[in-house]
């Protein structure tokens, strides 16, 4: 009996030394700087996760109001804006290609008149090559032929020269070729017709005959 005694009072000496030894174990762990960095770290959480959501708001507040989403009144305007640049460009690439087209009939037009007018230059020149010095008529025809010949000019045809110049085929056209030593080579020696322009457009290629 005495010994059951003894066993129980050192049983219970034991189990007092455990939690007093735990006690004591807890206080210096909350004594310890990590807890107290932890207690910090839990305190600040909530502060980080304020200025994170104010960041976001702020944010949210920018996509709102910033430049990158616009107003439906803003966007519209944009696209009627562009619209009226496209058809303004439109309608100046139609006004100048129907300038141009109007302008090269009216060549064409006036090419084909020229043409039809040459016939009666070449007649001119061909009878008052024939006509007799100092007849009172001829020199008639000579003044009317000069007169002539200065209304095409004010009206922009120009002879196309020939005699003494380089064989070119976008003004000349070569009917005959001749072995000439005296000629340069690739040299316009003689005119059989005259060539005619009109505002830089051949009209008529002059007939030539080409040395070498």
């Amino acid at each position: 009996m005495a010994e059951e005694m003894t066993n129980t009072s050192e049983a219970q000496e034991d189990t007092e030394q455990i939690v007093s030894e735990n006690e004591t174990a807890a206080e210096v762990q909350e004594d310890s700087p990590e807890a107290t960095a932890g207690e910090e770290t839990a305190e600040e959480v909530p502060e980080g996760k304020e200025a994170a959501e104010e960041k976001t708001e702020e944010k949210a507040k920018t996509s709102f109001f910033g430049k990158k989403k616009k107003d439906k009144k803003d966007q519209q305007i944009e696209e009627l804006t562009d619209r009226l640049k496209r058809s303004m460009a439109e309608f100046d690439n139609f006004r100048k290609r129907t300038e141009k087209e109007k302008s090269s009939m009216y060549i064409v037009g006036a090419k084909e008149i020229i043409e039809n007018m040459l016939p009666v230059v070449d007649n001119f020149e061909r009878g008052l090559a024939q006509a007799p010095e100092g007849d009172a008529f001829a020199e008639g025809m000579q003044m009317i032929y000069k007169q002539f010949m200065t209304t095409l000019e004010g009206l922009g045809v120009e002879v196309i020269e020939a005699v003494g110049k380089e064989f070119d085929p976008d003004f000349h056209n070569a009917v005959m070729h001749v072995e000439d030593e005296e000629a340069g080579e690739n040299i316009i020696v003689e005119e059989f017709q005259k060539g005619y322009t009109y505002k830089g457009f051949v009209v008529r290629h002059s007939m030539v005959k080409v040395a070498n």
